[in-house]
């Protein structure tokens, strides 16, 4: 009976500790716009000159860097970390830096490393992919398989049950000591899902956007609450518009959350700006009607409803 507690306790911690990623992130020092390829998979479509790669679920990865610049040669980093010296998955910083006796070849430095925090926002200049999701939608489409398997055992006895949601593996266990018998049942429940990489950020099918950000649940009330208080601190409206698009590019907001932003800023062209941006990212487009109340000039009204017409 120990021995299977110990056992059981062992598997819950192995599957807990494996649940975890890192963060990875890699900026020119000279301004230098590159493309990413981590285990042989391009990372950015675009060439980018500081590019933040997110959940990243192996602790190396075999990185290349092909620049822009064709006179710059590539370079490449076997074994590249993203966890800290005792296997912890981190927030990682990498630093193009090109090398001062040869001007067309770079290298690739550790620069710096934090520990990951939740709901963390990177700095608007900055190109964030999440790994392994599409950053739009696939016109190929995805493939979610969901496969349960149940096993019981009968036998007599007294048991002992533990429940377990590791990395989207749900596992019931019930244990019962052999030597007393018992009914011993174990349930894995195992979602695996896989989509192309796509690097458009916006929610397309097609030449066509999708309604209702995908059918997504607009951000939590603390996490948009945490956005938006960093919103408000960039001192210039430029910035504060840079970031607003960054915040949406990732989630999806409710036409509260989009007027709340809105009203950020104070030139009625930003607003509108926003307006038009966010709404392929609402999750409630057909009461997008609300954000008429945010401008005084009815011209930007029209406009903005000119171009919810273009976007059905």
């Amino acid at each position: 009976m120990i021995r299977k507690i110990t056992l059981l306790a062992f598997l819950f911690i192995s599957c807990f500790s494996f649940a975890q990623f890192g963060h990875l992130s890699i900026f020119s020092e000279d301004g230098d716009k590159f493309t990413l390829i981590l285990n042989g998979e391009q990372i950015n479509d675009i060439p980018q000159s500081n590019l933040r790669v997110e959940d990243l679920n192996q602790p190396y990865y075999n990185a290349k860097i092909k620049f822009e610049d064709k006179t710059l040669v590539d370079l490449s980093k076997n074994n590249l970390m993203i966890t800290d010296v005792d296997g912890v998955f981190s927030d990682v910083t990498y630093k193009i830096k090109r090398d001062k006796n040869n001007k067309t070849k770079a290298k690739l430095n550790y620069f710096s490393s934090i520990p990951v925090q939740p709901d963390f926002i990177p700095a608007p200049n900055v190109y964030v992919v999440h790994y392994g999701q599409p950053r739009g939608v696939a016109v190929n489409g995805g493939v979610s398989q969901t496969t349960t398997t149940t096993t019981t055992t009968q036998t007599d006895g007294v048991s002992m049950g533990v429940g377990m949601n590791v990395g989207g593996v749900n596992m019931g266990v019930t244990i019962n000591d052999s030597m007393g018998g018992g009914t011993v049942t174990q349930t894995t429940t195992t979602t695996t899902s896989s989509s192309s990489h796509v690097s458009d950020i916006r929610p397309y099918e097609g030449d066509r956007p999708l309604r209702g950000c995908r059918g997504r649940l607009g951000m939590s009330g603390t996490n948009f609450n945490a956005a938006l208080t960093t919103i408000k601190k960039q001192s210039f409206e430029e910035t504060r518009l840079k970031t607003a698009k960054q915040v949406i590019n990732d989630n999806c907001l409710n036409v509260d959350q989009i007027i709340q932003i809105a009203n950020t800023f104070s030139f009625e062209d930003n607003k509108l700006e926003f307006a038009k941006y966010a709404y392929d990212f609402c999750t409630e487009p057909k009461n997008y009607f609300k954000l008429n109340g945010i401008f005084s000039f009815s011209s930007n009204v029209d406009e903005l409803s000119d171009y919810i017409q273009s976007r059905q």
